[in-house]
């Protein structure tokens, strides 16, 4: 699994349309084209090349790219931000072989209440978080898989 480092990978992964959704996250995705497609001109849109070439598929690095946003707003504290990130990397890492070849980004869209859950990284955090973030990928995968399924 390839990881997006960039602002503009982010940004098209972002523009490619939300996938799934749960209460606090949201799973955007943008597929690739395979490098054929894009030699046969199916979709030759200057956006669509440039995207392309944003994930390396033009020089042939296929496969799924990740990457996720934690804004500072949902979790105040560094210490959950990278706890929250750990944890969408280690669960997608289990999905990886299930997931389209696309650019995906996982984002907080909601704080956890911290009420619940005081300490910044308590055990009962990190597994609210792994159980959401596995019904997140499950949920895409299962809307992936159907026929004219969109981003």
């Amino acid at each position: 699994m390839h990881r997006l480092k960039t602002r503009p990978q982010f940004q098209a992964a972002l523009a490619g349309g939300t996938a799934a959704r749960t209460a606090h996250f949201a799973l955007h995705r943008l597929r690739l084209a395979a490098v054929d497609t894009l030699s046969t001109g199916s979709d030759s849109s200057p956006r669509a090349r440039q995207a392309q070439a944003l994930f390396g598929v033009d020089q042939g690095l296929p496969g799924v790219w990740l990457g996720a946003m934690v804004p500072k707003r949902w979790a105040r504290r560094a210490v959950t931000r990278n706890a929250i990130k750990r944890q969408i990397y280690a669960v997608a890492a289990g999905f990886e072989a299930r997931m389209p070849q696309a650019a995906h980004v996982v984002r907080l869209r909601a704080a956890f209440d911290r009420k619940h859950f005081v300490s910044a990284t308590s055990d009962a955090l990190k597994d609210a978080v792994r159980a959401e973030l596995q019904q997140l990928f499950a949920t895409a995968e299962r809307q992936a898989a159907q026929p004219g399924a969109g981003p």
